[in-house]
């Protein structure tokens, strides 16, 4: 009897057990069922690299190389993984996070009235895009006619532009024309509707160099109020596309609900793998499409539910963009279209000397590199050595100094590595270098200029530089020719105002300074220096470009123990207004700091190959910017302080002493 109840026991369990798993898997098949599929796709700080390049001259058709991006491989790859989702009736959203051009030479050609990079995106069907700090890089005037050549505000439709945060005036052409949109909201062929928003970040905003008369609302509010109005139009998905740092994008996630997914942009950071921050999603794919991020999402319409699908799935993150990737036909029709035009802009600028963007300018047979931050760099050299000895040249006029950012210096120099392009340095690989930027002239490039300061103004730049650094970071750093010099970076900020964070400068953080007084490249002989000292009236040039002319009257009016006045050949203050008749003008045409860089390459002794050879002068530094630890101003009073206290010490210990033996003898 124990038995026959024993075995019915088991077999209820057995039944009920059965029961309950095939209701489990009904629920969760159901479910399943139930969830929509997305795959996001997306890009970031392209800058105008629209052929594989880290160098391009590595670059071979039908050859293994170690070249990465280009429009043609991404086109190719978006045509396979749509072809791939469209059989699975999955939609495919492809967004780009802004700064897609600026500082390529294809850039170059958007003053010129082309519009090649929002074509781009347009064939290979970008269906969103943001507006980041370098868009902003020929002025809004040039980017509302940039947008307008590239079919817009009808282009919307097709790839929306967007800029929740961006407040350009009513009258402005961005504004007149509709030439963006706070948000966009898509009803996907699966019933998905999709809320998209764009933002430009805080440190975006403090890095735009001509944004002018536009200007910039808060991040969170404009994502607050953005979020809340796609939500109530019944969008199931809020994706915020970002031109902001990391950082921002946490703290963006953290401090608002409802953002489901951000696609980042801006510091270049390759996400191998999402951040997730309150339920958000956070995206980023490095830059100059050397990646293509790839997202898969499920979202499930009973619970609100998003969960990623990548790792059930196998696909990476992070695709990258190499030489196993074919280009695309049309896409590269396109390119070699535009190709032709920006040869013919070459050739302009540069009086007939270079005449194709892929030609061969030098040969190197190391990197030069523009690291480590904040220090002197190789590349930092050459390209100073370049804007000092160049416009020496030109002017006929000895030029003292030479003054660049590094902000302004995009990346290192890499040469060829392959059979083929061994050693080579192609016009597009330094040019892309040290391209930023446009002249009063409308054309690209920021124009070299030639000012007069005395020595004791130059100490003052010196100090200046230390300061921008301490406080800024690497992107102010400022490398220099025709000078070295010594300095506490410990000494460059007296101390800071508690609660107000106001730093106060000591403005006596440089130690020693030396000016070169040789011809040609700055030499390392030291009878060739002599000392720049305070107090020096004596008229010196400098050679800088006009982005970095702009601030140092701005100098003064922060601090005016180290203001500088900007001087001509004469010794006569320049106005600010009239600032563009320092330019370096060659046959009627803006000396360009690129154009200055590709000459100096150029001149280079020619070498074994009958081409120019990079002397390995330029493969480490030449000790132009050395730190020193010396006591630090703050310790001097703290020391003076302490001995006073020990003379006071020792002093009433001695009278001590001399009333006890007085007592004693008593």
């Amino acid at each position: 009897m124990f038995q026959r109840r024993l075995v019915l026991i088991i077999i209820l369990a057995v039944i009920t057990s059965t029961y309950i798993q095939l209701t489990l898997k009904n629920q969760n098949t159901e479910a399943a069922a139930d969830e929509l599929y997305l795959t996001i796709l997306h890009t970031n700080d392209e800058h105008g690299a629209v052929i594989p390049h880290s160098p391009t001259v590595d670059f071979h058709p039908e050859r293994e190389n170690p070249t990465v991006g280009g429009y043609a491989r991404l086109a190719h790859l978006v045509k396979e993984i749509r072809a791939e989702k469209d059989r699975d009736s999955e939609p495919v959203l492809l967004l780009s996070a802004g700064d897609y051009i600026g500082g390529s030479p294809y850039s170059w050609l958007i003053p010129e009235g082309h519009a090649l990079e929002m074509k781009l995106k347009h064939a290979i069907g970008y269906d969103a895009v943001v507006i980041g700090n370098h868009e902003f890089d020929y002025g809004p005037d040039i980017l509302a006619s940039y947008l307008l050549e590239a079919g817009y505000p009808e282009a919307h439709s097709q790839t929306a532009v967007l800029a929740s945060n961006t407040d350009a005036p009513a009258d402005h052409p961005l504004a007149l024309n509709n030439l963006y949109l706070d948000s966009v909201l898509l009803n996907l062929e699966n019933g998905l509707k999709v809320g998209m928003f764009g933002l430009i970040g805080k440190q975006a905003v403090s890095y735009t160099t001509a944004n002018e008369p536009v200007g910039f609302v808060d991040q969170h509010e404009t994502a607050a109020k953005v979020v809340s109005e796609l939500r109530d139009s019944g969008a199931d998905l809020v994706i915020a596309i970002t031109h902001s740092r990391v950082e921002e994008d946490v703290d963006l996630a953290r401090d608002i609900d409802g953002i489901d997914i951000i696609v980042g942009g801006h510091c270049h950071t390759a996400l191998y793998e999402p951040i997730i921050e309150n339920n958000t999603i956070i995206l980023q794919a490095g830059s100059l499409l050397e990646y293509m991020g790839y997202l898969e999402i499920a979202y499930n319409p009973s619970t609100g539910e998003v969960k990623i699908r990548n790792d059930e799935t196998g696909n990476p993150y992070l695709v990258r963009l190499d030489y196993s990737y074919p280009l695309d036909p049309e896409i590269d029709e396109i390119i070699a279209d535009y190709s032709g035009k920006l040869n013919q802009l070459i050739a302009e600028k540069t009086g007939g000397s270079f005449i194709d963007v892929l030609d061969t300018v030098v040969i190197s047979e190391f990197e030069i590199p523009n690291y480590p931050p904040r220090q002197e760099s190789p590349f930092g050299n050459f390209v100073s050595d370049a804007m000092r000895l160049v416009a020496w040249e030109k002017t006929g006029q000895r030029a003292d100094f030479a003054v660049q950012a590094n902000g302004s210096i995009r990346g290192s120099l890499v040469p060829g590595t392959m059979p083929h392009s061994l050693g080579k340095v192609s016009v597009y690989d330094l040019a892309e270098l040290i391209g930023l930027g446009i002249g009063p002239d409308g054309s690209a490039g920021y124009p070299i200029v030639k000012v007069y300061l005395t020595g004791d103004e130059i100490r003052r730049t010196l100090e200046v530089a230390v300061l921008l650094s301490e406080l800024m970071g690497d992107t102010y750093f400022l490398q220099f020719s025709g000078l070295r010099y010594q300095y506490n970076p410990q000494n460059a900020i007296l101390f800071t105002v508690p609660f107000a964070d106001i730093p106060i400068p000591t403005t006596r953080a440089v130690v020693s300074a030396e000016r070169y007084t040789g011809e040609g490249r700055q030499g390392a002989e030291d009878h060739l220096y002599d000392p720049l000292e305070w107090g020096d009236e004596r008229l010196y040039s400098l050679v800088t470009d006009s982005y970095i002319l702009s601030f140092l009257p701005m100098v003064g009016d922060l601090l005016p123990q180290l203001e500088v006045t900007i001087k001509d050949s004469q010794g006569i203050p320049v106005p600010e207004e009239e600032l563009d008749k320092l330019i370096v003008n060659v046959d009627n045409r803006e000396l360009k700091v690129w154009a200055a860089v590709l000459e100096y390459a150029a001149s280079q002794e020619t070498g074994s190959t009958g081409l120019p050879e990079i002397d390995h002068y330029y493969a480490s530094t030449a000790g132009r910017i050395n730190q020193v630890w010396t006591i630090s101003l703050v310790t001097w009073p703290l020391l003076i302080l302490f001995l006073i206290v020990i003379v006071v010490i020792l002093l009433v210990r001695r009278r001590k002493r001399q009333k006890a033996k007085k007592a004693f003898q008593l």
